[in-house]
């Protein structure tokens, strides 16, 4: 049985987005009959045929059974934005040596060993492979001070340190934990520009202020403009299509007209009309369900379909599922 015409929401503490995203495609895959919803999710069954043909992710990667769920629906045929296989799977250190081979300036960035481990780890024969100690010097004269110290994976600018010292970096370190981190060459930066991009074409460079208070960070009275505007957009453009997200920010630190990728693993971006202000806010919505009724009526593929080795292999067989006695 193919997925129902219908598209299920997956959110967090998000007020403002849920609502007028879910009015805005049933009003317009109303002729088509699809209709969108908040998903509903308890207890799946490993062959649970899909209820929804389109599921649009902002929450599995704080709730692990969401993220279960969703790679066994991909499996069943519903498509899923952003692709949780690789949204699990992807990391900022390789996001970084991506973009250098993209061409796309990125800060000067190193990963580091993390400073504990959970204690199965056996620190004489578990970690045999591992340098000890860490060549800090080498390390700094990569990077530079300042610097930036923060997680390998996750966002929203928790436990992101700016270092000066090797005092300091050594101090912030060691508050690190269990989490890998990245230390990266601090851009001091003369403008800096967000970009949210939507179906990997659509891209809305904004002016963005990370040191304001968070409601306070789109500079929507200063747009993007000029050549500015165009390399924003061709390097947003380039990253997101190669990781293959399709709900995403981009952001560029800019010093002397050179645009450097700072945060690129947005795929749970903030789409809160108070933060990203009303007129991006419109605009979210309309390209958010022109994606999806795309996707529902099958318009658009997903950039990650057919290179899945077992989405080819399940397409080409047509065993009977099992039947229980």
């Amino acid at each position: 049985m193919a997925p129902q015409k219908r598209v299920g929401l997956l959110v967090g503490r998000e007020n403002t987005f849920p609502g007028p995203f879910i009015e805005t495609v049933n009003k317009k895959g109303k002729a088509d009959g699809i209709t969108a919803e908040l998903a509903v999710l308890g207890g799946t069954s490993e062959l649970a045929e899909p209820y929804h043909s389109v599921l649009v992710d902002r929450i599995s990667h704080e709730v692990p059974y969401y993220r279960a769920h969703l790679k066994s629906a991909v499996l069943m045929g519903a498509i899923v934005i952003n692709d949780p296989f690789w949204w699990q799977a992807d990391e900022k250190f390789f996001e970084c040596t991506l973009a250098r081979k993209l061409g796309v300036a990125v800060p000067k960035t190193v990963v580091l060993p993390n400073k504990q481990y959970i204690p199965d780890i056996d620190h004489v024969r578990s970690l045999r492979n591992l340098q000890f100690p860490l060549d800090w010097d080498a390390i700094v004269d990569y990077t530079g001070f300042p610097a930036v110290l923060k997680p390998n994976t996750g966002g929203g600018w928790k436990d992101v340190f700016i270092v000066r010292t090797m005092e300091e970096l050594i101090t912030a370190y060691d508050q690190t934990g269990l989490k890998t981190m990245i230390l990266q060459e601090f851009i001091d930066w003369d403008d800096y520009v967000r970009c949210i991009c939507i179906g990997r074409d659509n891209i809305l460079p904004i002016r963005y202020n990370p040191k304001a208070p968070f409601e306070e960070r789109y500079q929507t009275s200063n747009p993007v403009e000029g050549k500015l505007r165009d390399q924003a957009i061709k390097d947003a453009r380039t990253l997101v299509e190669a990781l293959g997200y399709d709900m995403d920010t981009v952001e560029f630190a800019v010093k002397d007209g050179i645009l450097y990728a700072i945060d690129f693993l947005n795929p749970a971006p903030d789409f809160d009309n108070f933060s990203i202000k009303e007129d991006n806010f419109r605009w979210v919505l309309e390209k958010m369900s022109d994606l999806v009724l795309a996707y529902v009526r099958g318009e658009a593929t997903p950039p990650w379909r057919e290179e899945r080795r077992w989405w080819k292999q399940v397409q080409e067989t047509s065993a009977p599922k099992p039947v229980r006695t």
